[in-house]
């Protein structure tokens, strides 16, 4: 049976002190201003994050965050190396996935997030 672990979506510009569990970074971009070793990584996946294309698309307008999050489930539905590997986390224990927008409900973070919760009940026994 696939045990259900935490799995939180923090940005990466607060205070991270007291996230516990693996820290996986799911942005295509480095945060600007943010040093490799502040962040105390697990790891960085960046295949998972939305193409360059959606995201310049979506410039974080939440005028255009349903159209957003059908396109990038319909990515991650088609990269799922990327997902694999972040259920891996998942499976493993608690996590925390670290994005660097700006608005906190309306980024990849949030989508991934429900993508992973989704996916895990999936496998849950009936």
């Amino acid at each position: 049976m696939t045990a259900i672990h935490a799995i939180r979506i923090a940005r990466v510009y607060d205070d991270l002190e007291g996230i516990s569990g693996a820290r996986v970074l799911v942005d295509g971009v480095w945060p600007r201003g943010v040093s490799r070793e502040g962040l105390q990584l697990d790891d960085l996946i960046r295949e998972v994050a939305p193409s360059t294309a959606l995201r310049k698309w979506f410039g974080h307008d939440p005028a255009r965050w349903t159209e957003f999050r059908d396109r990038y489930r319909a990515e991650l539905a088609d990269n799922p190396e990327a997902v694999a590997r972040c259920l891996d986390w998942c499976r493993a224990g608690p996590v925390a996935l670290l994005f660097g927008a700006k608005d906190r409900d309306h980024n990849q973070a949030v989508v991934l997030r429900d993508h992973l919760r989704a996916s895990l009940h999936g496998e849950m026994p009936s």
